[in-house]
């Protein structure tokens, strides 16, 4: 039993070093409180029975020496380190890198391309509580939006401050990725990903997006990639003198070159089409990114003071009950 109770306060066991002075002053005590009696002869004493109070009368203190030491373990705060539990953590780097051009306002997902992406990846990111996360965003232009970060409220209140509009239009596929592999490149993690979603063809940026691809590659990242769109064409809302319009444009995403990325990373590309398509999207990637990192032995430490407190008061009661019942001195 010994071998599964730690103290979170061992210092306070330094106190059972007063145990074995109190008892040799009890000890003394005793010794120094017999009288001395002169008498003729010890033969009537020696056949003289004995009181059972005799035999009982050092019981009072031996409860007064359990209840301190007793006192004592409960100052220590004694905790039971018997259960134990084998934990996998699945923590692996992700980062998401948005498409937020102006295309992505098409109305074929509900309430658009861009708003539809944003839910669903912040779906996936509760989902995820082990993971570090980022954010890439891009347009003719990427910046990071929210480095690699366990704090997935931060995350989540940067997620909805994207808007489409905040960089200047266009789609730099290449560049985004580059940018989400320096986010990733100097990660420790045993498994970084990327989740690289966009509606449209790269054009522009000074990064290709296959070589993008071959940087990813270099650094062991895989990349997922996801085209947004319906097929055929979407209604786009435009805004004109006479209030918003909406007209149908041809949808155009550069799948082959999305397949490529993937392909060499180790990857997958996938096509959504809605918004319940993009959600099962989300749902296959994170099955496919589920693997343990470590395993960790954690012990879940109890608190047992309660019961050494217990058994102090209880030894005490009963050595208040023994003085003023059974071993009380008659005047």
């Amino acid at each position: 039993m010994l071998n599964n109770i730690s103290f979170a306060n061992e210092i306070f066991l330094w106190g059972l070093i007063i145990i074995p002075f109190l008892i040799a002053l009890y000890i003394y005590r005793q010794n120094k409180g017999y009288s001395s009696l002169r008498l003729s002869s010890l033969v009537a004493l020696s056949t003289a029975p004995s009181s059972w109070k005799y035999y009982l009368r050092h019981i009072p203190f031996i409860f007064r020496i359990l209840s301190i030491s007793a006192l004592i373990v409960v100052l220590a705060r004694p905790q039971s380190t018997s259960s134990w539990e084998n934990i996998a953590t699945e923590g692996i780097d992700i980062v998401l890198a948005l498409d937020i051009s102006g295309s992505m306002l098409a109305e074929d997902f509900k309430p658009n391309r861009l708003e539809a992406s944003k839910d669903v990846a912040m779906e996936f990111i509760a989902g995820r509580p082990d993971d570090r996360m980022g954010l890439v965003v891009f347009s003719a232009e990427s910046f990071t939006q929210c480095p690699l970060t366990t704090d997935h409220a931060v995350l989540m209140n940067l997620f909805q401050d994207i808007k489409s509009g905040m960089i200047k239009d266009g789609t730099a596929i290449g560049l985004g990725l580059a940018n989400a592999v320096s986010r990733l490149k100097d990660s420790k993690a045993k498994s970084k990903v990327i989740i690289l979603l966009t509606d449209g063809v790269n054009n522009q940026g000074e990064i290709a997006p296959v070589t993008a691809a071959q940087i990813a590659e270099t650094f062991n990242i895989r990349v997922y990639t996801v085209g947004v769109g319906t097929l055929g064409t979407a209604p786009y809302p435009f805004k004109t003198s006479f209030g918003v319009q909406y007209q149908n444009i041809e949808v155009k995403i550069d799948e082959e070159v999305l397949q490529d990325i993937a392909s060499m990373t180790y990857g997958k590309y996938f096509r959504a089409t809605n918004n319940q398509k993009l959600k099962e999207i989300y749902q296959e990637i994170d099955k496919l990114e589920k693997s343990k990192m470590e395993v960790r032995e954690f012990s879940r430490k109890t608190e047992e003071y309660l019961l050494w407190a217990a058994i102090a008061i209880l030894i005490l009661l009963l050595e208040a009950v023994l003085r003023v019942t059974i071993l009380k001195n008659n005047p």
